[in-house]
């Protein structure tokens, strides 16, 4: 099938190579022309393990094409999807300006029938908006055509996006013409050999879903903070807590792992935009607004364990600190809303000195953080070590995994470890020399090592 995908950003990039993967033949429509050009050179703009090699395959099959053309493009395809961003207003709205362009072009452009599939994330009822806006184009046009809308949200994972989108957990098609349920399901056939995975319902419950799962996901994460730092308090160790918890069938593993909160180009807009959307409905989201504060919180909760640790040592100002990791999550190069950002930030503010290294995201970090004396950028992780008083792990890249402890205490001045995501065994880290923290436990060389040999702590900790 000839399908038509708008705005080739993350989502946008993502959904057409897996599209022409499984044989479609996709054109790639995006009004910035320098992307587009890069594209046509091969230059990907976006890192997510697989995709380059994946749109390279497909670009050479000729299954993807890039361009910046409505007219033609339009023309030249049934289906119409729509992944363009809708980032959050100062109002908290989510801004559909983006979306609005999108198709009142294609209704400029159109000849005859199309399908439009909206996958840009949307409050609820913008089906009928852009039913409307397609219709008010048309009528200036002083034409007669028929269209239908479709509400199709995506549900991907930054670093896994390519695993989701091939073997997808569901995929939600709403409509309001079941006479266009055959089409989707051709579009999305090949992705459902093994079993059905698509949900048909309404419009707005297509979009009700979207942000009901994303709301969910931020909840159990902020949910997971707070109850880390009650585990602090309390002498529990999280990480058990953790197991307990999650072997409840009823509350499973996934997003149950504390850290130094959210981020991305998803849940936090998402939240906001929600509660705005809620909140213009006469309706107050208490929970949501809970979660979106806690989230807010925790990403102080590392740089004030730094601070406290340094003041009982003459103070963190001048104080050395690494930084591992920038991006929001592994396996990207995405830094919006990063905790990495608030973290050097409250640490630049207290006069400390920063080495920052990320594997992938550097470039990115670089236009998001300020220059500034205090800030070395560095080539690798031990580089990153080099005469600091202090590592803060703020991104679980997998080559943090094993690191080589011993060189890096070697390159220390000092032997603080701060692990903002529990990545590493306290037991194994204070045997190192290291001091070590983490997220809802209490630091080990201060709690256990005085009440009981150090070799009998090991099982409370593995």
């Amino acid at each position: 099938m000839n399908i038509l995908v708008i705005g080739i950003g993350y989502v946008g990039l993502v959904t057409s190579t897996c599209l022409a993967e499984m044989g479609h033949h996709i054109i790639c429509l995006d009004i910035d022309k320098d992307k587009i050009n890069k594209l046509n050179k091969g230059a990907i703009p976006i890192y997510e393990p697989g995709l380059e090699e994946m749109v390279k395959r497909n670009v050479k099959a000729g299954r993807i094409h890039f361009t910046t053309d409505y007219t033609d493009s339009v023309q030249n395809a049934l289906v119409c999807f729509i992944t363009v961003d809708t980032p959050i207003n100062e109002k908290g709205e989510a801004n559909l300006c983006a979306v609005e362009n999108v198709v009142t072009s294609i209704a400029e452009c159109m000849q005859d029938y199309r399908i439009i599939v909206n996958k840009s994330t949307v409050p609820v009822g913008t089906a009928q908006h852009i039913a409307q806006w397609i219709q008010n184009t048309l009528d200036n046009r002083g034409v007669s055509l028929d269209f239908d809308i479709v509400a199709n949200p995506e549900f991907l994972k930054e670093g896994n996006a390519i695993l989701d989108f091939m073997k997808p957990d569901r995929v939600i098609i709403g409509i309001d013409n079941p006479d266009i349920i055959h089409v989707m399901k051709e579009i999305y056939s090949p992705f459902m050999l093994s079993h059905e995975r698509l949900m048909i319902m309404d419009t707005q419950s297509a979009e009700m879903t979207k942000y009901a799962s994303n709301a969910m996901l931020a909840t159990r994460i902020s949910f997971m903070n707070e109850l880390a730092a009650l585990c602090e308090l309390t002498g529990a160790n999280v990480n058990e807590v953790r197991k307990g918890m999650g072997s409840d069938e009823r509350i499973g593993f996934s997003y149950l792992y504390p850290g130094v909160g959210y981020g991305g180009s998803c849940l936090p807009k998402d939240v906001i935009a929600l509660r705005t959307h809620a909140k213009s409905l006469g309706y107050d989201t208490r929970l949501l607004n809970a979660v979106d504060e806690v989230n807010d919180e925790q990403k102080n909760v590392l740089g004030n364990k730094m601070i406290n640790y340094f003041t009982a040592r003459e103070g963190i100002e001048g104080r050395t600190i690494a930084v591992l990791g920038l991006s929001f999550k592994p396996d990207t190069d995405d830094m919006r809303k990063s905790p990495s950002l608030v973290l050097v930030q409250h640490l630049i503010n207290t006069g400390a000195k920063l080495r920052l290294y990320d594997p992938v995201a550097m470039d990115n970090a670089r236009k998001l953080i300020p220059s500034h004396p205090n800030i070395a950028w560095c080539n690798d992780e031990y580089d990153a070590a080099e005469n600091c008083d202090a590592i803060a792990l703020v991104t679980e890249w997998k080559q943090f995994r094993f690191l080589d402890f011993k060189t890096l205490l070697s390159k220390m001045n000092g032997k603080a470890f701060f692990d903002g995501r529990n990545q590493y065994n306290p037991y194994e880290m204070t045997k190192y020399g290291f001091d070590y923290f983490s997220i809802g436990v209490r630091p080990f060389y201060a709690e256990k090592r005085e009440k009981m040999p150090l070799e009998k702590t090991q099982e409370l900790y593995t």
